[in-house]
């Protein structure tokens, strides 16, 4: 990330103990480390969300070739495209069915 050999840490360390003291050094490095570790986990989170669109718009593509083609003598990689279309799809229903599934059957035992 950052381009800092030993001795600019060094020399960094110990303007930052004549400055700071030896009170609110410990203080001000926690307080840096925090806004890094935070600065990274927003970076991190943005990386997998872009890499995710992108992943959602390749399968939008190969999603229309597909229906282009009439979803007959599909490529492996559009197959299974479609394939995972279909699975996420069915990953998104379960949990309503399940759902679903659960209010019927309460309802049911209720009215018995």
């Amino acid at each position: 990330m950052f381009d800092i050999g030993f001795w600019e840490s060094v020399l960094i360390s110990v303007v930052g103990l004549v400055v700071l003291g030896p009170e609110r050094l410990p203080v001000a490095i926690r307080t840096v480390s925090q806004w890094i570790g935070a600065a990274r986990n927003m970076a991190n989170s943005v990386k997998d969300e872009l890499s995710q669109e992108l992943k959602i718009q390749e399968l939008q593509a190969n999603l229309k070739k597909a229906e282009q083609m009439g979803m007959k003598d599909l490529a492996p990689e559009l197959q299974d495209s479609v394939d995972e279309l279909k699975k996420a799809a069915s990953d998104v229903q379960r949990p309503y069915a399940d759902k679903s599934e659960q209010t019927s059957a309460t309802t049911s035992h209720k009215q018995e």
